[in-house]
């Protein structure tokens, strides 16, 4: 699978697409309504994280890998506050949303 592939879960795929189309209702529209967050071992305000760590600095991503299912990634990341990073995500999916997601330098 080549990083144009992934993610190859489509939920998981309309979260990236969201952030790297830096479009808020997209990304709000596949998170559930009591969805969670935890960066860098330590559960976050959702919305004040999305804001901060994906719009207001203009995140991307990059898939580089990803698990089997889909549903857990190694990403190069960016944006406005931390420059490039390598990051790590892991996604619980129900009902067509996204539940959870966890990510950090990876």
């Amino acid at each position: 699978m080549t990083p144009r592939d992934m993610p190859s879960h489509p939920v998981v795929r309309a979260f990236v697409d969201a952030v790297n189309a830096q479009d808020q209702q997209a990304l709000w529209a596949v998170l559930a309504k009591d969805a969670t967050v935890i960066d860098v071992g330590t559960e976050r305000d959702l919305d004040a994280w999305v804001e901060r760590e994906l719009f207001s600095s203009h995140a991307h991503m990059e898939v580089v890998r990803e698990s089997s299912d889909g549903l857990s990634m190694t990403a190069r990341f960016h944006n406005d506050i931390w420059g490039d990073i390598d990051t790590v995500w892991e996604f619980s999916v129900a009902d067509g949303t996204i539940r959870r997601f966890v990510t950090g330098p990876g």
